[in-house]
Parts: C-alpha cells; sequence; structure tokens
C-alpha cells in the first residue's frame, strides 16, 4: 500500500468513527441503540446524502479504487463481530424456557418467512429482479431477510430498559437466540443453494456443512472446554491463547468459505461452541469487543451506506413499494409473535411488548442484505428498500416499547426487585446513604465518609455502580453481596465496587451492592434513591473530560432531579474525619451542610468550626447553629465569624490556616459553586482547598416561602476582619 494509499484509509477510519460517534450522542439521547447512529452515519457518508450534496468530496474522501481495501475490512470486522455473537449466544438460555418461547420463536420466523417468499414469488421478483437471479433463491432469500431479528440490539434494549432479568426479557431473548441460530442454518442453506451450479452440487455443500458441523460439536467443543478450564481468569488469558483462539477462528471461517456457506457462518460457529463455563468466553470477550465494535464494524456500515442509494427510489411506485416492503415486515415479525405470545397465555401488553423487540432488525439485517447483494441475489433498488426496512423497524423499537410497556409493568415484572430499606424499632425509618460509584478510586472515601455519618447507628448504606449499555454482556449477572465479592467467589478486580466494599468491610460497614445498566444515569441514581428512600445521595468525583466543573453533566442532572439531599465527594484521601468546617451564609443548601456536620459531631465525635461570613453585622448565624447544635450537643462546635467581602476567599484561607480533614460546603454562587451543566472555568474551592470537600445541594422544599418568612433571632458574635 503506497502512502497516499496509507494516508487516504487512515483519513477514511477518522471520518467514519467520528460521524458514528458523534450521531451517537444524537441518537442516545433519543433513547436509541447506537446501531441506529452508525447505519445512519453510513447512509451520510454515502452516494444518498453527502454525495448528493457534495458529490466531489464523496469521490474523494472515498475513491471507487479504495473500496475493495474497505470491503475486505469490513470482512474482518464482521467475522471477528459474528465471534462475539457466538460468544454471547449462551445455549442454557435455549433450555428451560417452555413452550412459551419455542411457539413464539418458531412463528416468528415461519410467518415472516412465508410473507417475504410469497411477495418475492409473486410480485419483487418480477419487478425489482434480473432474470439472471434463479427464481428459488430470490424467493428463499427474501424469506430468510424478512425473518431476521437482531439479536446483540435486542440484547442492548432489555439491558438498557432493565428487562433481562425478567420473564418478559428471558422470553425475548430465547426467542432471539432460537431465532438467530435458525435464520443462519437457513442462510447457509440458501447461500450453498445460490452458489452451487446444480442441485447436486448444493447437496453435496450441505453434507459438507452438516459434517463441519458435528466436527465442531464433537472434537473441537471438548478441546475448548479443556482450554477453558485452564484459562478460568483474565490472567490465564495469555497471549499464546488469544493467538491460538483466533487462529481456530479464521480456520473456521475459511472452512466454511470452503465449503460453500460463507465465512460469517464458522465465525458464528465457533463462537457458539466455546463454553460459557468459566472464563474464557468472558475473557475473550473483553479482549476484542472494542477492537471489532469500535474500529471494524464502523467500517462495514459505512460501506453498506456507500452501497445504499436512496436516489434510486425516485418515484412513486419505489417509494410505495418499499411502504409496502417495511409493513409486511411488521406484519410478519410483529403480528406473528405478538398473537403467538398470546395464545401462549400472556397478556396482550406482554405479548405487544414480545412483537415490538422480535421485530428489531439492526445490524443482523444489514449483514443478509450485504451478503444478499455481493452474491447478486437482490438488486441495489432492493437493496436500498431493505436497508431502509432494517432502519425503522429498529427505530421504532424503542419508542413503541416505550408506549406498550412503559415502566410501571417493567417494575411489576421485574424477577429481582429493588429491596425498600427495614424498619427499625418504633417504626422510624433507619438512615440510608446511597453511594454512587462511577470508578474505583472513588469508593474508600466514601467508607470512611459513611462510617463517620452513620457510627453507632442502625443506618442503611447501599453502593450503586451503573454500567454503560456499551460495557455490557448477556452472561453478566447481578452483582454479588459484599462478602461473596470480597471472599473470591468473583474476581474483585473487575468491579468498580471492590474498594469501597473492601474498605467497608475493614471498617466494620454492612454496604448493600446494587449494580446494572443504564443508559439514563441520573434519571437512574434519583429512581433507586427513591425506591431506597435514599435520605443523603453521595456522588464520587473525577475529573470531567471537557467541561472544567465538577458539579456539571451527570452530577448537575442529580442535583436538578433528586428529592432527597446530594453531596459530591471531593476525595483528597480522605481517612478521618477530626477537624470539619462548614463555611455558612444561611441559604437552605448551607443549612443542610450543617445538618450533615450535626451527624458528623454526633457519630464520630468530630470536631466542627462553622465559618460565618457576612460583609455587614452578623444577623441569625449564631441562632441557626444553635437550632441544629443544641446546648447536649454543642461542646466542641465554634462559630467564627468573618467580615470579607468574598466568602469564597475567606472560606479558602481559613481551609488552609485550619488543618481541616474536610469541607462541607453548600453549593451556591457566594462559594463560586453552581450546579450548571457545562462550565469552563473550574471551582476555586475545588481546585485550591488543601483537603477533601463535599458539595452539598438541598432540594427545594414545598414550604420553603413559609420557612423563610420566619423572623431570626439577632446574634452577637466576635468578629475579625
Amino acid at each position: 500500500m503506497h502512502a497516499n494509499e496509507l494516508t487516504l484509509l487512515l483519513m477514511q477510519l477518522m471520518v467514519i468513527i467520528g460521524v458514528s460517534r458523534l450521531i451517537g450522542r444524537g441518537t442516545r439521547w433519543l433513547g436509541q441503540p447506537l446501531v441506529i447512529a452508525e447505519v445512519v452515519a453510513g447512509i451520510v457518508l454515502g452516494p444518498s446524502l453527502l454525495g448528493w450534496l457534495a458529490p466531489d468530496v464523496m469521490n474523494a474522501l472515498f475513491p471507487s479504487s479504495s473500496l475493495p481495501v474497505l470491503k475486505m475490512l469490513s470482512q474482518v470486522g464482521l467475522v471477528l463481530f459474528m465471534f462475539l455473537i457466538g460468544l454471547e449466544l449462551d445455549p442454557k438460555m435455549l433450555k428451560g424456557r417452555g413452550h412459551a418461547s419455542v411457539a413464539i420463536s418458531h412463528t416468528s420466523i415461519v410467518v415472516p418467512f412465508a410473507l417475504g417468499a410469497v411477495a418475492g414469488a409473486l410480485w419483487l421478483y418480477k419487478s425489482l429482479s434480473s432474470p439472471t437471479v434463479p427464481f428459488s433463491s430470490f424467493v428463499l432469500f427474501m424469506g430468510v431477510s424478512m425473518s431476521i431479528t437482531a439479536f446483540p440490539v435486542l440484547a442492548r434494549i432489555l439491558t438498557e430498559r432493565g428487562l433481562l432479568q425478567s420473564r418478559l426479557g428471558a422470553i425475548a431473548i430465547t426467542c432471539a437466540a432460537v431465532d438467530d441460530v435458525t435464520a443462519w442454518c437457513l442462510l447457509a442453506f440458501v447461500v450453498s443453494i445460490v452458489r452451487a451450479s446444480d442441485l447436486a452440487h448444493a447437496a453435496l455443500t450441505t453434507v459438507f456443512a452438516m459434517g463441519y458441523i458435528a466436527f465442531m460439536l464433537l472434537a473441537v467443543r471438548p478441546f475448548l472446554a479443556r482450554l477453558g478450564a485452564r484459562v478460568a481468569s483474565r490472567e490465564g488469558l495469555t497471549q499464546n491463547v488469544v493467538a491460538g483462539t483466533l487462529l481456530l477462528l479464521m480456520a473456521s471461517a475459511w472452512a466454511t468459505e470452503l465449503i460453500g456457506i460463507h465465512a460469517l457462518f464458522g465465525a458464528f460457529l465457533f463462537g457458539a461452541v466455546i463454553p460459557k463455563e468459566g472464563g474464557l468466553a468472558a475473557a475473550l470477550v473483553e479482549k476484542l469487543e472494542d477492537v471489532a465494535v469500535v474500529l471494524l464494524l464502523p467500517i462495514f456500515f459505512a460501506f453498506s451506506g456507500l452501497r445504499t442509494q436512496v436516489g434510486l427510489l425516485n418515484t412513486p411506485e419505489s417509494w410505495v413499494t418499499c411502504g409496502v416492503i417495511i409493513l409486511l415486515a411488521c406484519v410478519g415479525k410483529f403480528g406473528g409473535s405478538a398473537v403467538a405470545a398470546r395464545m401462549t397465555g400472556l397478556r396482550w401488553r406482554e405479548a405487544g411488548a414480545i412483537g415490538v423487540l422480535m421485530n428489531t432488525r439492526g445490524l443482523m439485517e444489514l449483514i443478509v442484505l450485504n451478503l444478499g447483494l455481493d452474491l447478486g441475489v437482490i438488486s441495489p433498488t432492493l437493496f436500498t428498500m431493505m436497508v431502509l426496512m432494517a432502519l425503522v423497524t429498529t427505530f421504532m423499537t424503542t419508542p413503541l416499547l416505550r408506549l406498550i410497556y412503559p415502566t410501571e409493568e417493567i417494575a411489576k415484572d421485574r424477577l429481582v426487585p429493588l429491596d425498600a430499606p427495614a424498619p427499625v424499632a418504633g417504626g422510624a425509618a433507619p438512615y440510608t446513604v446511597l453511594m454512587c460509584v462511577s470508578h474505583q478510586q472513588a469508593g474508600p472515601g466514601m467508607a470512611h465518609l459513611a462510617k463517620a455519618l452513620s457510627e453507632g447507628e442502625d443506618a442503611q448504606l447501599h453502593a450503586l455502580h451503573l454500567v454503560s449499555p456499551e460495557r455490557v454482556s448477556l452472561r453478566r449477572e447481578p452483582e454479588p453481596s459484599q462478602d461473596a465479592l470480597l471472599e473470591g467467589e468473583r474476581d474483585v478486580g473487575e468491579s468498580a465496587l471492590a474498594p469501597l466494599l473492601g474498605r467497608a468491610k475493614n471498617l466494620g460497614l454492612a454496604v448493600r451492592p446494587l449494580s446494572f445498566v443504564s443508559g439514563e444515569p441520573a434519571q437512574d441514581i434519583c429512581r433507586t434513591a427513591q425506591a431506597k428512600h435514599a435520605d443523603l445521595v453521595l456522588l464520587g468525583w473525577h475529573k470531567p473530560l471537557f467541561s472544567q466543573t465538577v458539579l456539571g453533566g451527570t452530577v448537575h442532572e442529580v442535583m436538578e432531579a433528586a428529592s432527597s439531599t446530594v453531596a459530591v465527594l471531593v476525595d483528597r484521601g480522605l481517612s478521618d474525619v477530626r477537624r470539619v468546617l462548614v463555611p455558612f451564609i444561611g441559604s437552605r443548601h448551607d443549612r443542610a451542610a450543617l445538618k450533615l456536620a450535626r451527624r458528623l459531631k454526633k457519630h464520630s465525635g468530630a470536631e466542627v468550626t462553622v465559618l460565618h461570613v457576612t460583609s455587614r453585622d452578623s444577623q441569625g448565624a449564631r441562632a441557626q447553629v444553635e437550632e441544629l447544635f443544641p446546648a447536649t450537643e454543642g461542646v466542641g462546635v465554634r462559630l467564627k465569624v468573618v467580615r470579607h467581602e468574598s466568602p469564597e476567599d475567606a472560606a479558602l484561607q481559613e481551609a488552609r490556616e485550619g488543618g481541616y480533614d474536610l469541607v462541607v460546603v453548600g453549593v451556591g454562587v457566594e462559594w463560586g459553586l453552581e450546579d450548571r451543566l457545562f462550565g469552563i472555568q473550574r471551582e476555586r474551592i475545588v481546585r485550591d482547598a488543601p483537603g477533601s470537600l463535599l458539595v452539598v445541594r438541598e432540594p427545594e422544599p414545598v414550604v420553603e416561602a413559609v420557612v423563610e418568612a420566619e423572623p431570626v433571632a439577632p446574634v452577637a458574635a466576635s468578629s475579625r476582619s
């Protein structure tokens, strides 16, 4: 490859990945899976949009001479991706699901297959096919392409919606798994017929394919089971093991391509026969997923987009044909699955949700369509129509699912419901803290703070870690208990909660871990806090990638929406809470900071200094402090009044001079702390304070106006300037 060709390829990769991720931000905001963004990005970069608006730019970026290289890279990406799909497909999902899954999955294949075949035979073959294409090949291919369900996309939607651990999710994922296996077997048969020169050759190809499947199950699978037993963890997955696995993967793909049923089937089969017990399958997914999904798979979408020419649909008749194809696809998949689900005893709402989920086509449909276009079975015009059908059926899944199966239904259907705090003596609810951990570094400081807030009290402590949908696995189990995680039942290093749970155990704290997949972290934090009746939502801190403020992004959204007190811990090695500073002016957030300081004083014996900053005579500070620290608790509480034009500067000066373990400060412009979505300037008090900080925000109470209208008693206090 010449230097200019390499330069062009690198530029193409930059544009493809960048545009995919950029559009992905928008689709994520719309609640759509990332695959929608990648498909749209491919169409945007192709002749349908970029070629229409700026043909010279498209021809310069994607010249026809570069397409063979992109095609080969996309095929390598597909081989790896189909291997990952096989790894995700656990045969245990196909067992023990009852007659409902069997009936629904079979119906969801037979009905759309029949509709696609009939439409192809009676209508599409005459208008959109070439006489050189065998009639039987075209009809069979249309049937298969209509019966596809996107197993990986459906899995992502189920996990994002919290349905994977529900009865409905179990039925849907089982049906999709059966669909995938059946559809790929049918597709292998169709490809063998298309590639065969005569019926005898097709029969021979089928025999070889069956023999190869038997060889993989009877010879290769036992060997992989022994290999998996030796590779029990990520550390055991050496480079030699990865190299050997990739060699076997390529050999399997090569063998099925040589047989005549396409390399993708061999990659899928090899992934499917790798045992899911032990650590081999999970470790391989972790090693290969990012390269396949982030780097190579978008090339396939871009290549598909370059082949999708919406401009070919240039007559009303062609758009009507496209609409009918979409309608037939929805009627076959949605209608067949929903009716079958209803006949197995599910409610209409559940049956409708099953139908919507099974109608998801996404990436798997594009793989089949590209295969058909490469084999010459379908024309570029029909290819474009079918791509639009795949887009529409995938795009409609999430909004229809929210409409048919809303959050209330999901809560009823959960197999593992959220547990509520246990009542204590006297009927009063215990003090409850929800600690939200995004990365391992945030945990230990939270554990020390939780102990300081609750020592000697029967408090409820929960640790929440939200997993990005992009990092989800179908075999992912609910987060284990604290003892199970620490006793080695799962690799402690794999969990973001492990450092917090380990420190909590050392401190004698009982913490309940909770982890699930979330595409809406702020909303799910607030929902969990409400379900747990949390008195305090404790958020970790990390430096933002683009924004400078620590109170932006998800933190801002939680502060705006939470009905509980929210605190952000800026941890700088917090290990003991003995000396606490509370800058105070009098806002409700300052009062919330004082309340937390009172708990620290009560449960850990911390010395509390309240720094009241005023630019005039102090009025009301002592009364408010005495209200929260009555005489019985006031020992060890010091009120310091400072006259200063800049409360932020006064607080920083005191923090530097006093040697405090923790500064508890309320949100407010006076302290240079505003909860805003974006910020170009880092908060000075966060940047310059020498120790750990706890930034507190109190939700606006319903009776706030009444409270603020009450007169505050004047106070005499010493001051210094």
